[in-house]
């Protein structure tokens, strides 16, 4: 499938912009059990599982790394160092576990791809992330950690009902 700059340009302006917000927010507690950026980095699994569902695991491989660079960059820029570096790496490795966990399972029932991967590659960037952000730090991370997770499964199960619907438009329009 030949995808063209345009066909991508929206994926990867979602991710670099989901990637900048989250790295801001995951610095700001809402309590001391969870941060603001566990709301938003969630969809970043959905704009992964929609490019693959849509353009294939190439394709989300390609916005998995325009929004690793993209993304790392604006948050040196926005947010703490050590919290865009270990995004980054927590981000590129649990993404590209998703795609080729989604791209296994896309034959399955239509949610089965998109929950699974975002299930087990939740785990993988929440213990990379927290892990390589935050210790040794004061901050109540392992908390955060797993309030993370369950959140993020949360967001994935939610996420099932725009990915659906995105994936029906798309489909239905093609």
């Amino acid at each position: 499938m030949n995808i063209s700059v345009k066909q991508l340009l929206l994926p990867v302006i979602a991710m670099a912009v989901i990637l900048v917000a989250s790295n801001i927010l995951v610095a700001i507690p809402i309590n001391e059990w969870l941060v603001w950026g566990t709301l938003t980095y969630p969809f970043a699994f959905l704009v992964t599982d929609l490019t693959n569902r849509h353009f294939g695991a190439a394709a989300a491989r390609k916005i998995i790394y325009v929004g690793f660079v993209v993304g790392v960059m604006a948050s040196l820029y926005f947010a703490d160092p050590r919290i865009a570096a270990a995004s980054g790496l927590a981000f590129l490795v649990a993404q590209l576990c998703d795609v080729s966990i989604f791209d296994r399972l896309r034959q399955s029932s239509w949610w089965i791809a998109p929950l699974a991967s975002s299930v087990f590659s939740t785990v993988l960037d929440t213990f990379l992330f927290f892990l390589l952000a935050f210790a040794g730090s004061a901050q109540p991370w392992m908390q955060w950690a797993t309030t993370d997770l369950m959140v993020k499964w949360l967001v994935a199960l939610a996420a099932l009902i725009p990915y659906r619907l995105l994936s029906t438009a798309r489909t239905a329009s093609v």
